[in-house]
């Protein structure tokens, strides 16, 4: 006799259950999904117990005749798809045909529908996967699913379900998702009679989204607007203080299907690079659209993994429109100001001002290009201060341009024309004084302001060693007494691979035999004491990452590394003529408002919200 037998069709549903119908909330996003694909303009979903004890989705879509409602819970029975070439270009929710299947094997099910152009409906009643009658019934157009008892059969699988709290939980967030997509459709989610969400259709998708998310986030919403070719991404992005502690805030679409996409995740996180600090994750719901024939939604039975056939062109089209959101909407950049033009006539061109660091001799040596004994720097306490704040000397070849000058100037003087562009965020703030010598306080033209010193002179030192790779000789100071680190084996490999890399940024090192290292040459940006411990950190933040990660992101870790090394610290004091320098640099930076980490540098109080506070104003 044979080993090998075929299932019996009512146990291979429930196989086919256990990967479609993981949990109640999966049986709702099925069931949704199919009422959005037959068009409807109404759904609603009823819960009791959280799933466990009944789910009742009911819709006004176009409904089924008697022939479709029973040929719909038979496997791979689907009106969504019929030849090869389909499954290649899918353009609806479901296609697979083994959701209703699946559901009715493993509960107590009754089916309800009628077409929109009859009168008389069909009513079926199965009972785990059994067919118990077919009826004619009198019913509203549409289709109303009710699933009961769910797992009532498969008592292992009904154990493992979560607290009714957790999983109802998991099925408001699925509603969430499919009232994002579709906000012109209507929903509403009740448990055990009581409605706890209420979606409206709304006309602005903004406004679902507000209605979803909560007013608070909707005022922190900054539009994403990028078309690539083929490739459409839209949605809404919260500002990076917003941020969560969970991914539960990321909402992904493509092609209007809720999906769960590590690369589109990946993209997004690349986008906010620098400005969420570590386990932090940013609130969203972006939405790509790209030719249906050009992704593949079926590779998981819950259709929430799909593949790209240009991951890559997806992944950075997406990574680049976020960014630039988040740049457009960071309130220290530059804005155009037209009614400047027009206000302000050209005026004779005065020298711009030069905040000057007070310099010690080593500093004066370094800039002009001499070497500097290594040795008698460590040890002087104020010329390693000095060292810190070499990024705010005068001279800055990262300040943005004088605007050009007027070509028609009279009697000699040299006119320029009317600047284009607001005053500059920082350099126009006024210094008040400095906290516990850690924090700048400055007014504002609308407010008051608060500066992580140490953050703002990171972010400054990151950005002028970035922009000084792509120059051809980056400026170095090469050390009197060349410093030698020593690794272990595992570090030195590491190292030896980094070098060429670092040296583009002017810190030249040398194998010098087994483990040992030899470093020649630092950055002019940054001081040069405690070279063996930066190196120490930068070989263990590599390791620390992975030596297969992109050499773009192990530098850019180098970077961070290096900044934090030498920013000035907390606890510093710093002078006026310092400050402005910083405020001055700050100004240039691209990112200005967060440190390379992802921390804040500054945060602001408008007057109206210190007038509350005092009770000034109601």
């Amino acid at each position: 006799m044979s080993k090998i037998r075929i299932l019996p069709e009512i146990l291979s549903n429930k196989i086919a259950a256990g990967e479609v119908v993981a949990r109640p909330a999966s049986v709702v996003k099925e069931l949704v999904e199919n009422a959005i694909d037959a068009g409807s303009s109404r759904i609603i979903v009823e819960i009791e117990q959280g799933g466990r004890k009944l789910i009742r989705v009911s819709d006004n879509g176009q409904g089924m005749g008697r022939d479709d409602a029973l040929l719909c819970l038979e496997r791979y029975a689907t009106s969504k798809i019929a030849k090869d070439p389909d499954l290649f270009a899918i353009r609806t929710l479901g296609f697979r045909g083994e959701a209703l299947p699946s559901i009715a094997s493993v509960s107590r099910f009754t089916l309800v529908t009628r077409e929109t152009n009859t009168d008389v409906g069909t009513q079926i009643e199965v009972t785990g996967g059994r067919v118990n009658s077919v009826s004619d019934v009198g019913a509203p157009a549409g289709t109303l699913i009710t699933v009961a008892s769910l797992f009532y059969n498969t008592p292992a699988r009904r154990k493992f379900l979560k607290s009714i709290h957790t999983e109802m939980g998991h099925i408001a967030d699925t509603i969430a998702s499919m009232a994002l997509c579709r906000p012109s459709v209507q929903f509403r989610l009740s448990h055990n009679k009581r409605i706890v969400k209420s979606w409206a259709p709304a006309t602005e998708p903004v406004d679902r989204v507000g209605d979803v998310l909560g007013a608070d986030i909707r005022k922190e919403l900054h539009p994403v607007d990028r078309v690539t070719g083929d490739i459409t991404i839209s949605g809404w992005i919260a500002s990076p203080r917003m941020n969560r502690s969970t991914a539960r805030g990321i909402y992904l679409f493509v092609n209007d299907r809720w999906v769960k996409d590590r690369v589109i995740q990946h993209a997004l996180f690349a986008g906010y690079t620098g400005r969420l600090m570590k386990g932090q994750y940013p609130v969203s719901v972006l939405f790509l659209r790209v030719p249906f024939d050009q992704v593949d939604v079926n590779v998981h039975p819950t259709k929430h993994e799909i593949r790209f056939v240009r991951q890559k062109m997806v992944h950075d089209n997406v990574r680049d429109a976020v960014a630039d959101a988040l740049r457009q909407s960071d309130p220290t950049r530059w804005k155009a100001n037209p009614s400047r033009i027009a206000e302000r006539p050209a005026t004779v061109s005065e020298p711009r001002a030069k905040y000057k660091i007070p310099q010690t001799h080593d500093h004066q040596r370094i800039q002009s290009g001499e070497a500097m004994d290594h040795t008698a720097a460590s040890t002087a306490r104020v010329a390693a201060a000095e060292n810190r704040l070499k990024p705010l000397r005068s001279v800055n070849p990262f300040h943005p341009p004088t605007p050009p000058t007027n070509p028609t100037a009279c009697n000699g003087n040299q006119a320029r024309q009317a600047p284009l562009w607001t005053q500059r965020f920082f350099a126009d703030l006024t210094f008040i004084g400095q906290y516990k010598g850690t924090y700048i306080i400055c007014e504002s033209h609308d407010g008051l302001m608060l500066i992580d010193q140490h953050a703002a002179h990171e972010r400054i030192v990151f950005e002028q060693l970035k922009r000084q790779s792509n120059t051809r000789r980056p400026t170095a100071q090469r050390l009197l007494l060349p410093e030698t680190v020593d690794l272990g084996f595992r570090e030195a490999q590491i190292l030896e691979r980094l070098a060429p890399e670092l040296d583009r940024y002017g810190l030249e090192i040398e194998p010098f035999g087994g483990n040992t290292f030899v470093v020649k040459a630092v950055p002019t940006l940054l001081d040069n004491s405690g070279i063996r411990e930066m190196i120490t950190q930068l070989v263990e933040k590599t390791a620390q990452i992975g030596v297969g990660t992109e050499m773009e992101t192990i530098m850019d870790e180098c970077l961070m590394v290096m900044a934090c090394h030498n920013a000035i610290r907390a606890h510093q004091q710093l002078n006026e003529t310092q400050v402005k320098a910083m405020l001055e640099q700050l100004d240039a930076c691209d990112n200005p408002s967060h440190c390379p980490h992802g921390r804040p540098i500054w945060i602001r109080w408008s007057v109206k919200a210190l007038e509350k506070q005092f009770q000034r104003i109601g």
